[in-house]
């Protein structure tokens, strides 16, 4: 039996029981390389020591040294999305971030986190940046505003869902059309894509956060 049939859930619908299924496999991996941790690591150990140090760096990076607070956030979505990317390109499996909803409920998370991270820095003076630098401005500045900071969730929702759902079709349609040699360079171009589009996610995410953070001018 291919492991799709065992995945089907009449009860929930096919991006929930994905999004499921690569939250648990992410926890085993997690469980099976940390459960007898050594100074020598094994192979598991090492790959994800390896993940681990290079989204520790990328943080520190764009974000510096306080970013390191905000790593289990941006490292578990940066991991989950790549995942729910990559799973996509198995033949039988949906990619979790090809559907709206998952990428949506992501958005809104880093939304939220934003603006918790903005008024837990900032207090209520958070709020002055919607009202922009002169008060008589206030009328025209908070519409604005609040249209941008809308549209962020909007965006990180759409552009994730568009490429990867844009794969998925392709690899469909070029499987059916040439079924041996031709799919292998797509593969190649999907596992490309779904990294670029996982750093892209996680940056704009680190991004927000970190303006959150600025004192607001």
């Amino acid at each position: 039996m291919h492991p799709f049939l065992l995945l089907k859930n009449p009860y929930l619908p096919p991006h929930v029981t994905y999004a499921l299924f690569v939250s648990v496999f992410l926890m085993l991996i997690s469980f099976l390389a940390t459960r007898r941790v050594a100074i020598y690591p094994g192979p598991l150990q090492n790959v994800l020591e390896l993940v681990i140090g290079g989204l520790d760096s990328f943080i520190q990076e764009i974000m510096g040294d306080k970013g390191r607070k905000y790593f289990p956030l941006i490292a578990t979505l940066g991991i989950f999305i790549l995942t729910s990317n990559l799973l996509g390109i198995i033949p039988g499996f949906e990619s979790p971030t090809a559907d709206m909803n998952t990428n949506l409920a992501m958005a809104i998370v880093v939304f939220l986190s934003t603006h918790v991270v903005g008024v837990k820095t900032h207090g209520i003076k958070y709020l002055k940046q919607f009202v922009g630098p002169v008060w008589a401005l206030a009328p025209l500045m908070i519409p604005i505003e609040i249209v941008s900071h809308i549209s962020r969730p909007i965006s990180l929702t759409f552009r994730l869902f568009g490429n990867i759902k844009g794969e998925d079709i392709v690899l469909i349609i070029v499987i059916l059309l040439a079924p041996t040699l031709v799919p292998l360079p797509v593969f190649v171009l999907m596992i490309f894509t779904s990294c670029v589009q996982t750093i892209v996610f996680v940056l704009l995410a680190m991004m927000y956060i970190a303006g959150a953070e600025e004192e607001a001018h």
